[in-house]
């Protein structure tokens, strides 16, 4: 079985890392297991840095000003079947492929972009987030609920808790999504993060991921419901007329079919995974800075600013791939990146630059200006980010109300999960009631 629009896997075409890459360009770590010591490399490097992404090469761009020109330049796109040459080799054989080679409003261009975020965006409106608040509440008081069952002294891994069933949850309510399917979409949207599975596990994991979309769609059209899934085949099912009206795409076309099916994986993905991040790093940085819980307990501080210290000084995602240029741009300091080369946005750095952050590596939740770039910037900015704050305000809140005494395992071992992309745990225990005595 092929995924769509691509071929079979050649995995011979591309190396990890690229052999003979020259000793200039920064090789990214795909198990992020020191990303501090790569932060800090790519702020010494400058504004923007080539790097090795498993065997692809991109220019890095980690200076928060210059990325934040290029997220809102016109001649920076996000469609690599019209702006990157590189694509039809990288698609059948990166283990990153399908985040290069969907065809969503995630790697869409122009008028398609326009189009394709204005469908999806009918699902995160202001009101209809607000809509969802008290679900978020009852969702997470009944996920504390089934942890203070937990026998005093047990460790508690508030990621596997916590964090993950927290935002499925809540994707899976948004698209009609059956108990059923839960587990097995998460399985397959952490093998999409997970940065140092071969090509092969990569291609089987995107394939399965796709055959699960479609079992979600098939079942929402057998019998659609008040969901986004619904929608969105609705909206497929009126496309021909309206696209071909409109010369292929832009104006008031629905979806084709391909389309439909990696709109849904993108929204699953990006609405999963970067909030269970942010729901980890927040309590990670909370239980290892006391002094900063100390000032959240005394009201000198909000859980607003506990989200977005978080989201500034720990991106969920620490490099998004990929950008590429549509003509020659010139940046600062003489280097010029030219068209069709690949731009990557590395938010993590971003958000700890000196320029913009003093000491942006620590946690200061009486910090005057948090501005972070963790859901990007311009016509790609997250159309889930006031649902992922939302999530993670009532998360962190509800977690250190229930549990006060709440502490890190005494054998805690944060180490990150192996990704390059995702920027957490892999796990997160705790001591839900303090050391015993």
């Amino acid at each position: 079985m092929l995924i769509p629009g691509r071929g079979p896997c050649r995995a011979a075409r591309l190396r990890r890392p690229t052999e003979g890459a020259p000793v200039d360009r920064l090789v990214l770590d795909p198990t992020g297991r020191d990303r501090d010591a790569e932060t800090a490399e790519l702020h010494a490097r400058g504004p923007a840095t080539p790097v090795d992404i498993l065997g692809v090469k991109a220019w890095a761009v980690a200076d928060p000003d210059l990325l934040e020109e290029l997220l809102k330049d016109p001649r920076v796109s996000k469609d690599g079947h019209q702006h990157w040459p590189e694509l039809p080799e990288v698609a059948t054989a990166w283990p990153l492929a399908l985040w290069v080679s969907v065809r969503s409003m995630f790697t869409a261009h122009g008028a398609d972009h326009r189009r394709l975020r204005r469908l999806v965006g009918t699902a995160f409106t202001a009101r209809r987030v607000n809509e969802l608040a008290g679900r978020v509440e009852e969702l997470t008081d009944a996920l504390l609920d089934g942890l203070a069952a937990a026998p005093p002294g047990t460790p508690v891994d508030l990621r596997e808790r916590l964090a993950y069933p927290l935002p499925i949850q809540v994707i899976a309510q948004l698209l009609g999504l059956p108990d059923e399917l839960i587990d097995r979409f998460r399985a397959h949207v952490d093998g999409a993060f997970d940065t140092t599975l071969t090509p092969e596990e990569s291609e089987a994991n995107a394939v399965a991921f796709y055959a699960m979309v479609g079992e979600l769609i098939a079942a929402k059209r057998r019998g659609p419901g008040d969901d986004l899934t619904s929608a969105l085949i609705d909206a497929c099912a009126a496309e021909a007329e309206p696209r071909a009206e409109a010369g292929g795409g832009g104006g008031d076309a629905g979806l084709s079919e391909q389309e439909l099916l990696d709109t849904l994986l993108l929204v699953v993905s990006a609405g999963y995974e970067t909030t269970v991040n942010l729901i980890d790093n927040g309590i990670a940085n909370l239980l290892t800075h006391p002094d900063q819980l100390a000032l959240v307990r005394a009201g000198k501080v909000s859980w607003e600013d506990v989200v977005e210290e978080t989201l500034r000084r720990d991106a969920p995602v620490a490099h998004l791939p990929l950008r590429y240029a549509v003509e020659d741009i010139e940046l600062p300091g003489g280097v010029t990146v030219r068209r069709g080369e690949a731009i990557l946005a590395s938010y993590a750095a971003a958000g700890r630059h000196p320029s913009r952050h003093r000491d942006g590596a620590a946690f200061d939740l009486a910090r005057v200006d948090k501005d972070h770039l963790a859901f990007g910037h311009g016509v790609h900015f997250c159309l889930g980010a006031p649902l992922g704050r939302l999530e993670g305000r009532t998360a962190l809140s509800k977690l250190f109300d229930r549990f006060p005494d709440l502490v890190l395992a005494p054998d805690a071992d944060l180490r990150p999960v192996e990704s390059l992309i995702s920027n957490g745990h892999r796990t997160l225990p705790v001591l839900l009631h303090g050391p015993r005595a």
